[in-house]
């Protein structure tokens, strides 16, 4: 008698006051697949773990603006020269677009000028000149204002001995702009050389993915090169290396293999880059590295020399206990 009292009653559906009757709207973004495991991730919980998946540890990419917001302190980047962007100097056209209008297209996309941004800010209270790639312009190319402003960066760091940061995130040179994107390489290189005369720290940042010139050139000649997990850090792309060596490429070298063998110094997962770049920077800043304990006060603001390089004797004499030294183990 009773559950056929409980079957006659109409099925009640508790409704909160504020929601209006009929089906509830889920927003189309709320949730998000990882690219890696393909696992079902809540949006709002995966953008506060810094875009890594909680399941598999994959590291989603970053554009500029969100790199600076994690490595940076709140509301301390000053970014400069954000007026600079990319002509054509080549007329290039492939297939019915031109390149005026790819760029004009990036830029309507990212609402940034170009793939790279720099400027100042402070890392837990430490001022650095830090200069971020796009990937989403792009895909972070390194043309002709990449490359300007890169060196405009490195340039500052060096005037001012600010530690300087670079985060690489890049699909290597920029084919729309031909040799002058090629150009940028040893533009950006010889700024790092001045750079280092000057004994001021560049800590270089590699994410995924980071290929062609840019890991040829400035990525890697950091004092201390640090990359993402699971990064794709390489050359050549797999179907290049294919075409090339008429071999199946299973696989691409990644952070991991780059570490194994000895390309970059440490892998750092998100969550620890900006404590791990903080203690880096509170190490190079201490006198003890900077100067010698011989050194007057009064020169600690000098750029630092570079010893001379050695005599002739000086090869002669090293080229002599060379033969000695390879003479003594021949007999041992």
């Amino acid at each position: 008698m009773v559950k056929e009292i409980f079957r006659r009653r109409p099925r009640f559906i508790p409704q909160r006051k504020e929601e209006p009757l009929g089906e509830r709207v889920v927003p189309q973004d709320m949730w998000i697949s990882c690219r890696k495991c393909h696992e079902l991730l809540y949006t709002k919980e995966y953008e506060d773990n810094l875009k890594v998946c909680p399941k598999c540890g994959n590291h989603d990419r970053l554009n500029a603006p969100e790199r600076i917001a994690t490595l940076l302190d709140a509301g301390s980047f000053e970014e400069l020269d954000a007026g600079l962007q990319s002509r054509d100097p080549l007329q290039f056209r492939a297939g019915d677009r031109v390149y005026t209008e790819k760029l004009a297209a990036d830029r309507r996309k990212t609402g940034l000028a170009e793939a790279l941004i720099y400027g100042r800010g402070l890392l837990e209270g430490v001022p650095v000149v830090v200069a971020v790639h796009n990937f989403p312009f792009r895909a972070g190319t390194l043309g002709v204002v990449v490359g300007e402003k890169l060196t405009r960066a490195i340039e500052l760091a060096a005037r001012e001995a600010t530690p300087l940061i670079v985060v690489s995130a890049s699909g290597g040179a920029r084919m729309e702009e031909g040799v002058f994107s090629l150009m940028q390489m040893a533009k950006t290189t010889a700024a790092l050389a001045r750079l280092a005369e000057s004994m001021t720290p560049y800590i270089s940042l590699l994410t995924d993915p980071t290929i062609g010139g840019v890991p040829a050139s400035y990525a890697m000649l950091g004092d201390v090169n640090i990359a993402e997990p699971g990064a794709h850090i390489h050359f050549a792309g797999g179907r290049v290396v294919e075409e090339t060596t008429r071999q199946k490429s299973e696989t691409l070298p990644n952070a991991e293999f780059m570490l194994q063998h000895g390309m970059i110094d440490m892998i750092v997962t998100r969550a620890e880059l900006r404590p791990t770049i903080a203690r880096l920077l509170r190490i190079y800043g201490t006198r003890c590295y900077r100067h010698s304990p011989g050194v007057a006060a009064q020169d600690m603001a000098a750029p630092h020399k570079l010893p001379a390089p050695p005599s002739n004797g000086d090869l002669a004499k090293g080229a002599a206990l060379s033969e000695v030294l390879v003479s003594l183990a021949g007999e041992e």
